[in-house]
């Protein structure tokens, strides 16, 4: 199974001003390619508040292509992954808002929140935001740049997937009572986990 970690950067307040996505690839319990592309906002509005977290500005975006040619690059590597996302539910709602700017289809693929995923790892932990659980796997990253946060997404996944000794990746839901997302061709359905 293909599994990819992803994470949007967006201009502004609106889900579908995606400036950035980065990607990291999992195989063998390994992050084996990580990439990073900007991309240009159909509404160039960047608010300040945003430019704060990520520090992406109108002119880095100025030359990238917009959402739909920046992600069919990579249209092959996501049909049928299983896709992982930290806070899930922003990230997919950035890609559909965006999707449905320009009118077009959804990619067919299952997702996992790794916020969900580790809540239910890690209980013990202060927090599960993403530079947190760097800390506690001893990892060092660039917190908001696109690339890393996916990076350490899908490094967290990898060692959440070790930490309960699951064969695979794909066990684990079943193993923490999540249903995994779906974005399918006319919707989607939400990653969830059953309460205790």
């Amino acid at each position: 199974m293909k599994i990819i970690a992803v994470d949007f950067e967006t201009a502004n307040e609106q889900r579908a001003s995606a400036c950035s996505v980065g990607l990291a690839w999992i195989e063998n319990d390994q992050v084996v390619r990580v990439e990073e592309r900007f991309i240009r906002p159909k509404d160039m509005r960047f608010s300040s508040f945003n430019i704060a977290i990520h520090g992406i500005r109108p002119e880095h975006v100025e030359d990238a292509g917009e959402f739909p040619d920046v992600m069919d690059e990579f249209a092959d590597d996501f049909a049928g992954a299983m896709m992982i996302a930290h806070n899930a539910a922003f990230d997919f709602s950035v890609w559909r808002a965006s999707l449905d700017l320009y009118r077009q289809n959804y990619p067919e693929f299952q997702y996992l929140c790794s916020v969900k995923m580790a809540q239910k790892v890690w209980p013990h932990l202060p927090s599960h935001k993403l530079n947190v659980l760097a800390n506690y796997l001893g990892l060092s990253f660039h917190h908001h740049n696109a690339a890393e946060d996916a990076a350490i997404c899908a490094q967290a996944t990898i060692a959440m997937t070790q930490s309960l000794r699951a064969p695979t990746l794909s066990d684990v839901p079943k193993m923490i009572g999540m249903r995994p997302g779906r974005l399918f061709s006319s919707g989607y359905e939400a990653c969830t986990s059953r309460k205790k």
